[in-house]
């Protein structure tokens, strides 16, 4: 197991879409700053934050439990861009999507491998 949060790969690829995500909701209208911008954010950044805290925790059953509500926010990012792509905010092809789905399972395989080592 990393000694820290920032060797964890789950915790490089989700700083990597908080990025990805900033760059792609500069892009939607500006009515939508404190909407859908604003949440989309918010989630995003919701996901390493989570892994981070989660990690610093005390034990394994605590990181387990804030792993879990960064995956939650992986799944609620999804709703949000596929609400997004349905407005034509971005393409459903944007390359944000694969990425959120990528950190979601990476989540969910250390999830497994914490529950296992339990």
């Amino acid at each position: 197991m990393a000694k820290h949060y920032r060797e964890l790969i789950a915790w490089q690829k989700a700083m990597s879409m908080v990025t990805h995500i900033y760059e792609t909701t500069k892009t939607f209208p500006h009515d939508e700053k404190y909407g859908l911008v604003s949440q989309i954010r918010r989630s995003a950044v919701s996901v390493p934050s989570n892994i981070a805290e989660g990690q610093a925790r005390n034990s394994s059953g605590e990181f387990i439990q804030f792993l879990g509500i960064a995956r939650g926010s992986t799944a609620e990012l999804t709703t949000q861009l596929l609400i997004a792509a349905n407005l034509g905010y971005i393409n459903k092809t944007d390359k944000a999507l694969p990425i959120v789905e990528e950190v979601g399972r990476l989540l969910s395989g250390l999830i497994k491998s914490l529950k296992t080592n339990n």
